[in-house]
């Protein structure tokens, strides 16, 4: 198993690429703390773990929050006695123009997607250190590259989450802490299933995004969980400060 012996926090465990992840990392040995802002959804996820066999806690967060941040670090050293992994997943997103966006949603997504980001860090590279190292995954996506009209806010927090990726690779690397981001495409996710069923004809809609990827289709939830365990696991050992794009070949085309 890759992740054998480690102990690992993901944020936005209750559904989505987070609830993927954390099942797969219990399947692969890590011990999870699975972090989620809505209860029901986190307890179900940690349930399911466990009922499979695994070691899983559930740790109510709003990762946004200094005091919960330092609360899931806690948490996963009182409960498992170290901290080996982190996967900052937790994300809002909320989709409007430049222009358009309030400044109400401009901090919220701030808050969470990028703020999230650096609470989880600041409070988990103590506790990794302690624990002689580790491996911070971040969520970012291919709009840190790219940008989106209708997606302004979004955009700006993720390029910010693939520069604090690089600065904390570069400055802690040195103790054992390696730091990458992931950058994925359209991902089956609800909040993706939310934005197909508020169209029209939602099929329509699915299909005309799907045919812009060269594989002709969005990512499964899984599909990323797998990319965040190869940088979880010893495997990627050597790769540190990296933006590992998992598109489907949607960002390799010119027009």
């Amino acid at each position: 198993m890759q992740l054998s012996g480690k102990v690992a926090i993901i944020t936005g465990a209750g559904s989505g690429i987070g609830k993927a992840s954390a099942v797969l990392f219990a399947e692969e040995g890590a011990k999870v703390v699975a972090v989620d802002w809505n209860r029901a959804n986190g307890e179900n996820t940690a349930a399911a773990i466990r009922d499979r066999g695994h070691e899983a806690v559930f740790c109510y967060a709003d990762v946004s929050k200094r005091e919960d941040a330092e609360a899931m670090v806690r948490t996963s050293v009182e409960k498992y006695g170290r901290l080996d992994v982190l996967f900052n997943n937790a994300a809002v997103q909320i989709m409007a123009t430049l222009v358009d966006t309030t400044e109400e949603n401009w901090d919220r997504i701030q808050s969470v997607n990028l703020k999230g980001v650096f609470l989880g860090c600041k409070y988990a590279i103590p506790a990794m250190v302690r624990s002689g190292g580790g491996s911070i995954i971040n969520m970012a996506s291919i709009l840190g590259f790219v940008g989106d009209p209708d997606l302004a806010a979004y955009c700006a927090a993720k390029g910010g989450v693939m520069n604090l990726t690089r600065v904390a690779a570069l400055t802690y690397g040195p103790q054992g802490i390696r730091a990458n981001c992931i950058c994925p495409g359209d991902v089956n996710t609800p909040m993706v299933e939310d934005y197909f069923n508020k169209a029209a004809n939602p099929e329509q809609l699915r299909q005309e995004v799907s045919s812009k990827y060269a594989l002709r289709r969005i990512a499964a939830p899984k599909e990323i969980a797998q990319a965040a365990m190869f940088l979880a696991s010893d495997a990627s050992s050597f790769i540190t400060g990296s933006a590992l794009v998992v598109d489907g070949g949607l960002t390799v085309k010119c027009y």
